[in-house]
Order: C-alpha cells, then sequence, then structure tokens
C-alpha cells in the first residue's frame, strides 16, 4: 500500500508498524482534520476465519473496555480487498520501546509510566480479558489535552477472555516478559500473568535489561545500585514465579507503584534542593544508554571527594579502564553491536562512560568520555581506520604502543562544536589470541590530555 492511497475515508500517510496478523498505517482524517492510526488485517491471513474474528475482537474488546489507559477505537470497516480494519486514536509520542533506546529511566518516570500501563491492563481485566503480550513495544504514549502524556497499553491481538483462559490455550508471549505459566499451561492463566509481564515491563524501564527466565531473574538493584528497597521488592514480588505470591491484581499493583513513584519524585526533589548547581549532574541518577546501539547497566558518581581517575568495568567484567572522575558520571556497560561498522558480530562486550551518556551518540554535544567495545573479528581495526567524521576537521594520526597494545591514535577537532576533539583508536592486543578493542576518546582541548593513559590503563580479561 502507497502512502497515495486510502483506506475508507482515511487518506494514508506512511507505515507504523507491523504485528503477527495486521499492519498499522498512520492516516488522516480530513473530516475531523485529525491522524489517525489504522489497523488493516495481513493479506496473508485474510481467508482464515478464524484469525479474522480474532482481529476483529481487539476491536470490539478496546471498544468494551473504553479506558483512557487503553487505546480507543473510533471506526470499523472492510477495505477494498476484502480485508478488515480498524481505526484507532494515534500515539504521537511512540512507545516505551523508543524511550528505551536512551536507556532506563529516571526512577520516578519508570514507576509513573508503569502504574498507568498497569492501570490499562486494569481496565482490561475488568472487561473479562487478559492481555498475554504487555511489553515495552505494546505500550504507547500519547499527547493528552492539557499538554501532558497518556499512557496506553495496544495490541489486544492476544488477548483472551478469562472464562476461556482456565483451559489450556496456544502458548504466547514474548520472552521475558511471559509469565511461566504462559509456557505450561496446564492449570490455565490469569490476569496475575498480565502482572507478571507489567512487573518485567518495570524491570526493564529501571534496568534497561528485559529480564531473565522465571526464577533466574538478576535483582533489579544489581543492576541499578542504589535503588530504593521498596522498589526492587515491589518489582520482584510482581515477577514471582508462584503466582500466588505475585500482587493479586493489577490494581493493587497499580497503587504501590503509583505511592512509591510519589515517594521517588519526593525524594528527586529533595536531593535538587539539597545539592548546588555545580554538583547537580554528578549527583542526579545516572542512566544506563545506548553504546552503538546496545543498552547497557548503570552506576552512580556522587563522591564529595572523588579521585583523579576513576577504574570502570563492563557488565561481564572483561574490560576495565581508567578514565578522569570528571567524565565517569554515567556507564553504560551491557555491550555494543560491531554490526554498526559493518562487522558480522551481532553483540560484543563494551562501554560508555561519561558525563552523560543519553547524549554521546550526538557528536556535538560536548560531552567528554570513553567508548571502549571488543571485537571478534579480526578485521575491527582495520574498520575502525576507516571511520571518519565529514563535520570534523582531521587532525592527523599517530601510532601507540605499550606493553599490552598497539595501534593508531587518529585525531578530530571543531566536531559541531568548538575547542572539542575526538580521537578514534584501533588496539590490536600484544598477547596472541586476545580480542582487538575500538576505543573512542571524546574531551576538550584545553589542559592535559589523557589519552595515553586511558589506553595504559585499558585491561582487557578472558
Amino acid at each position: 500500500m502507497s502512502s497515495s492511497q486510502w483506506i475508507g475515508r482515511y487518506r494514508v500517510e506512511r507505515r507504523l508498524g507491523t504485528g503477527a496478523f495486521g499492519v498499522v498505517w498512520l492516516a488522516h482524517d480530513d473530516r475531523l482534520q485529525a491522524p489517525v492510526a489504522i489497523k488493516v488485517m495481513a493479506e496473508n491471513w485474510a481467508y482464515r476465519l478464524d484469525i479474522r474474528e480474532r482481529f476483529l475482537s481487539e476491536a470490539r474488546l478496546l471498544r468494551r473496555a473504553a479506558s483512557d489507559g487503553l487505546v480507543q477505537v473510533f471506526d470499523i470497516g472492510e477495505h477494498s480487498e476484502d480485508r478488515p480494519y480498524f481505526v484507532m486514536e494515534y500515539a504521537d509520542r511512540g512507545t516505551l520501546e523508543d524511550r528505551l533506546t536512551a536507556g532506563p529511566l529516571p526512577v520516578a518516570e519508570a514507576l509513573r509510566l508503569t502504574a498507568a500501563a498497569t492501570r490499562g491492563a486494569a481496565a482490561l481485566h475488568r472487561a473479562g480479558a487478559v492481555h498475554r503480550d504487555i511489553k515495552p513495544s505494546n505500550v504507547l504514549v500519547a499527547t493528552a489535552p492539557d499538554g501532558g502524556e497518556r499512557v496506553l497499553v495496544a495490541d489486544l491481538g492476544l488477548a483472551k477472555s478469562l472464562a476461556q483462559a482456565s483451559g489450556l490455550t496456544l502458548t504466547v508471549g514474548s520472552a521475558g516478559y511471559a509469565a511461566p505459566e504462559q509456557l505450561d499451561q496446564s492449570d490455565g492463566i490469569d490476569a496475575r500473568a498480565d502482572v507478571y509481564s507489567l512487573g518485567a515491563l518495570l524491570y526493564h524501564l529501571l534496568t534497561g535489561v528485559v529480564p531473565g527466565p522465571p526464577g533466574k531473574i538478576l535483582p533489579p538493584d544489581r543492576l541499578r545500585p542504589g535503588l530504593p528497597p521498596e522498589i526492587r521488592r515491589a518489582v520482584l514480588r510482581a515477577l514471582e514465579s508462584d503466582r500466588e505470591r505475585r500482587w493479586p491484581t493489577a490494581a493493587a499493583f497499580a497503587l504501590e507503584l503509583e505511592r512509591l513513584a510519589g515517594q521517588a519524585g519526593s525524594e528527586a526533589g529533595r536531593r535538587r534542593r539539597r545539592i548546588g548547581p555545580a554538583r547537580l549532574v554528578a549527583a542526579l541518577t545516572a542512566l544506563a544508554v545506548v553504546a552503538l546501539g546496545t543498552v547497557a547497566a548503570v552506576r552512580w558518581q556522587a563522591d564529595p571527594a572523588p579521585p583523579a581517575v576513576e577504574r570502570v568495568s563492563d557488565a561481564t567484567g572483561r574490560i576495565h579502564v581508567d578514565v578522569p572522575t570528571a567524565w565517569a558520571g554515567q556507564l553504560a556497560g551491557s555491550g555494543w553491536t560491531p554490526e554498526a561498522l559493518g562487522l558480522p558480530d551481532h553483540h560484543a562486550a563494551g562501554l560508555t562512560v561519561a558525563g552523560d551518556v543519553a547524549r554521546w551518540p550526538d557528536l556535538g554535544s560536548g560531552v567528554s568520555g570513553v567508548f571502549v567495545g571488543l571485537g571478534a573479528d579480526r578485521g575491527l581495526v582495520d574498520r575502525v581506520g576507516t571511520i571518519g567524521h565529514r563535520a570534523c576537521r582531521y587532525e592527523g594520526s599517530r601510532t601507540y604502543t605499550d606493553a599490552s597494545w598497539r595501534g593508531r591514535v587518529r585525531t578530530w577537532s571543531s566536531c559541531g562544536t568548538a575547542g572539542r576533539s575526538l580521537e578514534e583508536i584501533g588496539l590490536t592486543p600484544v598477547r596472541d589470541g586476545a580480542p582487538q578493542a575500538y576505543v573512542q576518546i571524546r574531551r576538550g582541548t584545553g589542559g592535559d590530555d589523557p589519552t595515553d593513559r586511558i589506553l595504559h590503563s585499558l585491561r582487557v580479561s578472558g
């Protein structure tokens, strides 16, 4: 379907996404002069009457539940290709999955968003259904009439009547979010399966990491040190393998999350009043963010008397490097994607440490810090040697050698911000069998140059 086509009276603008049974399009209602989202049944399922009925039941269920926490349905019809469609409100602020691309959220925000999604799930339960697939991509955010945000649970394609969910049914759900009873349905499922998924959603928003298998979940405060014990307990209670030990209802879980969100917001306000502007950035809760596309773990830096340098490590414990303490406000340490350089590895050990890692992808942000990524492919150093930056001025290169590494330091300046420098370094280990390393260092051009000290401190184990 091209952007010039129409679905009923709605003018199609672009594709928003694709699901198991349908495609969602952004369209425009010329009569109401408003954007809408239209879900059209996928062509390959149109002949299946059972799937067709499931598709239409999603629209009916959303309409019946009629909650501010669920996507609203405005219209229903049939496309010229004999495929049903339904028209929904357009969530102009994306999904919670979109927000996670910048790393874990501030605690109060993660609690607030999850509480709102939990209220939406509770409305669905009151309407007699269980969602069975709550995850960040299925929780949308729209602008509210007052300019605030509305959190909307969407994509009820796998929702099932609670009256029918007590018996054996098709195993559904997404890895990390599906309750254990969704995998072994000998006892059926109920609304507490969604409570588990909502706990997994909160875990992901707080840590930047999808929870592990049921019963083998790392406590969230291990990935986000300093997380209040009450929040830890609330999350882990929702993620109990035994559903009898979980929050009994989504409404009960939402009530606790709202209470905790209020406390977290008040505490953040007290911290802001207690510290001066010069210490504000260092004392703020740090977020784990993208290191060339991969979300990472978290730590905090608020030492009132910090040393000149600080040793940091990635989540695997393989990478260790010393960085100036002034750069060590936030750490993202769960890896990177060598595919970004055209290499075959999908994921490898890596870390980013900077004063504001959420702004690290922007070369013009003025953020100082260090990125270190390992690569199993022996072509990593060669690929690093081909990286260029059109917005920067190339200043030349030099050789670096010590007892552990040899490589070339290539330097750029004025990358969107005057008085800044950027260095791309590909390192080959002196020890045979060790991985190559890609290092990027960004800093102001004034003062002492810490590059050689940083490279000399770099250690890789395993």
